[in-house]
């Protein structure tokens, strides 16, 4: 079967609500990864999967109503992205979370790079010192390199994205409703700007309007795809506290900017600072806290480690899972011979790492593709 006609399966699934994570596992391990099969079972073996009677009625519902293949159709005709579990693109920070979202839609593009990310999160009414601390803290990152994460939402969020792409950097927005349909519609420009260096993601279908119960859940994307939280201005009930306590589960380090004791948006990061959080008084505290200080550094040598076009094969296979020899040599078609031995000179120049039995992994930034010379030029 096709990868795209895989997709429009994963697809299929993400109409049906009550159908997560979980679930969706549990059919992917019952009908041994066929999600096709899955589709079109029977109701009884549904319910044999594990599926509850109500879930299997929403299922046999949602098959009859729709058409997968005018739904792929649609998806296609819009150049939006469709990223499941089973996709090397499927952002690898994401995918450690507890119960990933098992689809993304995309509009623009993800990058290696974007591994170095930072949400920048807060309340819709910022004040002129929110904004000014906001603006200081997105040029920062995106002056070094880091990835500005939001949420598209009016006030912090705006800011975020606005300043991130003023100054050069790259800037992701994760929707509460399905990337074709933009909220607030002020943002529609700044949305097509992101798109262009950076990228819209759901884990809502098409379509899915912007109801404000989705937007609690779509923080833990917010959070999962970034190293950090950082809350600029909040009130006590503000979704952006949720991120910051989706980033604390997940095991990310969350900041917050002080603010005055009196004023209603510095509740939230107030108290975010007495449960422990960093409290941030310069943006390069959050460089240092997270050791990114060097990630132009990083990122230069990495595209000067490969000194063979054997080198940048290898790398371009190699992930942070361990790979066998054999199955490095099946995928690239070269001897066996080469690969060991290009592969020892890679282990000591610490580009790739031996998890045992010939089994390899590649090391930290060299996780990323890998572009030859004559590819840099």
């Amino acid at each position: 079967m096709a990868l795209s006609d895989e997709r429009k399966y994963w697809v299929g699934f993400n109409l049906v609500k009550g159908i997560g994570a979980v679930r969706l596992q549990g059919l992917l391990d019952a009908f041994d990864g066929d999600l096709q099969a899955a589709w079109n079972a029977p109701p009884q073996a549904l319910r044999a999967a594990g599926l509850s009677d109500l879930l299997v009625e929403r299922l046999l519902a949602v098959r009859q109503a729709v058409s997968l293949d005018r739904i792929w159709e649609n998806i296609q005709n819009q150049a939006i992205q469709v990223l499941t579990w089973n996709d090397e693109a499927y952002p690898r920070r994401l995918r450690e979370i507890t119960q990933p979202p098992p689809v993304l839609y995309l509009r623009g593009t993800l990058t290696p790079e974007d591994e170095w990310a930072v949400a920048v999160v807060g309340t819709r009414r910022v004040t002129a010192y929110g904004r000014q601390v906001c603006e200081q803290i997105c040029d920062t990152l995106a002056r070094n390199g880091i990835t500005v994460v939001s949420g598209l939402a009016r006030g912090v969020d705006g800011i975020a994205h606005k300043t991130a792409l003023e100054s050069g950097g790259r800037t992701l927005a994760v929707l509460g409703c399905g990337v074709d349909r933009i909220y607030p519609p002020e943002h529609r420009k700044l949305a097509a700007a992101i798109v262009e260096h950076g990228a819209l993601l759901s884990d809502y279908p098409l379509g899915t309007p912007p109801e404000a119960r989705n937007f609690p859940p779509r923080n833990r994307i917010i959070s999962g795809l970034s190293l950090a939280t950082v809350v600029v201005e909040a009130g006590e009930r503000s979704g952006a506290l949720i991120t910051a306590e989706f980033a604390a589960e997940q095991g990310r380090e969350v900041f917050a900017v002080p603010g005055n004791i009196f004023a209603p948006q510095s509740r939230g990061p107030n108290r975010l600072l007495q449960q422990g959080a960093h409290p941030l008084l310069h943006p390069d505290e959050i460089l240092e806290v997270l050791e990114l200080s060097l990630v132009t550094e990083y990122r230069q040598a990495r595209l000067a480690l490969p000194e063979n076009e054997t080198e940048v094969q290898i790398l371009r296979v190699l992930g942070s899972e361990p790979l066998h020899v054999d199955e490095i040599r099946l995928r690239l078609n070269l001897p066996i011979e080469t690969i060991t031995a290009t592969l020892t000179l890679m282990e000591l120049k610490g580009m790739v790492r031996q998890a045992g039995g010939m089994r390899y992994y590649a090391v930290g930034e060299a996780t990323a593709p890998y572009r030859t010379e004559d590819e840099r030029h």
